[in-house]
């Protein structure tokens, strides 16, 4: 018998599955997270096909599987692989399944077939939630493995769209706050798979100002202005990069993509645009500047892109549209890029990034306080990837980031902080290893999503206490002026690191991130938790 139908003959005899909070699988073993204990038979329970042996206590009951049982039980993502597509409405109910650091994320056709509540009752599932049109299924740092076991489960080609044109896709009308969500959404999607990239270009700009502060690699060696290109390159290249996860994001041609983002940092048009040239398409204005380190701009061209082939594929043959598609989208794009798109994607990136600047200049440590007690808030609506403008444009102006990665950081400590808190506050062992190993993920790895949907939003309490942490850990770091040097990436205490810079920046940056740790596990420590 598979685990799932093991637990189908046991909830009869423990009041039903409504009665079972959490499922957890390990190593042959089931814990079942019980909101009445009393309503157990244990001895009936005991007595079920291919269970071993049953214990109840304190509100959860261990089911220890028969040997014979365990091969299967190795499975740990069984439950998931089963029931997880079901839960969505099937394969055909998915445009797109991709998945982030810590979230599988699904684009589906019909919402409306989603079962929310079954979901978040899967094993192995810390939280499931809707982010704009997207569903987000909260994993934790296993999430590859477990995308690869889905895909492999159900016939899915690993981050590729299942077909958008099996089903007819209900439009939605126009609203205010559904182009904004739409953005977040494109940013985010298009941005998640080059984080391993910016984690490796931050590390290597670390790696090069760590060895040239300790004097082993002068700026004059050829080792270290290789390691400096390579450490900005991913920065400057970015356009070419998010051409083609953005084409990929749209449903659009890949190659495509990066050929017009390369356009965008051509040397050539990049010395137009410093020399103050003018230039023009077809006898349109050419809006000439330097679209190096930007973000926005080939987002937007690339959505259209994508509407441009799919127009253009209707009139085309199908004997002739490996050739023509490409061809004319090009023809087609070009104008709309350097007249249309680039430009507008600029100003909107500009007017975020000066906008950013302006509340840091303007406010100062109190823009760092509040902006660090609301990131959780951020981090769990996705809304913390529209500030990629700002901290690609500090970098690429300012050489550094004295606003939004300092903010994160901390955030990042303080949620781990608060799980520790309610670890070691917790009588519930359930409850107590769920906390301390969501705070160990966080501490080690920055990977903060597990700890706030797992404890810190559960409880409510430790969320409140880690935004006042970060409150505190924000005003020092803004009174004391701390900067980050480097893209950090996973925001763990690996990333500390990336903070070495000049004069007490490093030192100041820890005095206000063990503020934040303090606050934080004071305030949770002190006020609790209620548990389940």
């Amino acid at each position: 018998m598979a685990e799932q139908d093991i637990l189908q003959s046991v909830y009869p005899h423990i009041g039903g599955q409504d009665n079972v909070s959490r499922t957890i699988s390990r190593n042959g073993t089931l814990y079942l997270m019980l909101k009445d204990a009393s309503a157990v038979d244990l001895k009936a329970v005991k007595q079920v096909p291919g269970i071993a042996d049953a214990a109840l206590e304190r509100g959860r009951l261990t089911l220890q599987l028969e040997e014979k049982e365990n091969s299967m039980a190795q499975d740990k993502y069984a439950e998931l692989k089963k029931n997880l597509l079901p839960a969505i409405g099937g394969k055909e109910n998915i445009i797109y399944f991709q998945h982030c650091t810590t979230r599988l994320r699904f684009n589906l056709k019909d919402r409306e077939k989603v079962d929310l509540e079954t979901i978040k009752k899967l094993n192995k599932v810390l939280g499931a939630q809707w982010s704009n049109q997207e569903l987000q299924v909260i994993i934790g740092p296993a999430v590859s493995e477990v995308y690869q076991a889905i895909c492999q489960e159900n016939g899915l080609e690993a981050a590729a769209p299942v077909d958008e044109t099996l089903d007819p896709v209900e439009k939605k009308k126009f609203s205010v706050k559904g182009l904004l969500t739409g953005m977040m959404d494109a940013v985010s999607g298009s941005i998640t798979p080059l984080i391993p990239m910016m984690i490796g270009g931050g590390m290597i700009k670390v790696l090069y100002m760590i060895c040239n502060m300790a004097g082993i690699l002068p700026e004059t060696s050829t080792t270290y202005q290789i390691l400096y290109w390579l450490g900005d390159a991913f920065i400057y290249f970015f356009p070419v990069f998010l051409g083609a996860t953005s084409a990929k994001k749209f449903g659009a041609n890949q190659g495509l993509g990066m050929l017009l983002g390369a356009l965008l940092i051509y040397p050539s048009f990049i010395a137009a645009a410093t020399e103050g040239a003018s230039m023009t398409i077809f006898g349109l204005p050419v809006y000439v500047t330097n679209y190096s380190s930007t973000v926005i701009p080939i987002i937007i061209t690339t959505y259209v892109l994508s509407k441009v082939e799919k127009l253009i594929s209707k009139f085309i043959p199908d004997f002739l549209k490996s050739c023509l598609v490409p061809t004319f989208s090009l023809v087609i794009m070009l104008p709309l890029m350097l007249v249309i798109t680039a430009p507008l994607g600029y100003y909107i990136g500009t007017y975020v990034a000066n906008a950013v600047i302006w509340i840091y200049e303007a406010i100062g440590s109190v823009g760092v306080a509040v902006l660090a007690a609301l990131l959780p808030l951020m981090v769990m609506t996705g809304m913390h990837t529209m500030m990629t403008p700002y901290w690609t444009t500090a970098f690429a102006s300012l050489g550094h980031d004295p606003f939004f990665l300092p903010a994160m950081i901390i955030s990042n400590m303080t949620q781990a902080t608060a799980c520790l808190a309610v670890g070691l506050r917790a009588k519930d062992q359930n409850t107590k290893s769920t906390a301390l190993s969501c705070a160990a993920t966080a501490y080690i790895a920055g990977v903060t999503e597990p700890a706030m949907f797992g404890v810190t939003l559960r409880y409510k309490c430790p969320l409140y206490a880690a935004m006042a942490g970060n409150a505190v850990g924000g005003l020092v770091a803004g009174l004391l002026k701390v900067s980050c040097y480097a893209f950090p990436g996973s925001g763990g205490i690996f990333s500390f690191v990336t903070f070495v810079g000049p004069g007490m920046n490093f030192v100041w940056f820890l005095v206000a991130t063990a503020a934040a740790i303090v606050t934080t596990f004071a305030l949770t420590f002190v006020m609790g938790i209620q548990e389940d």
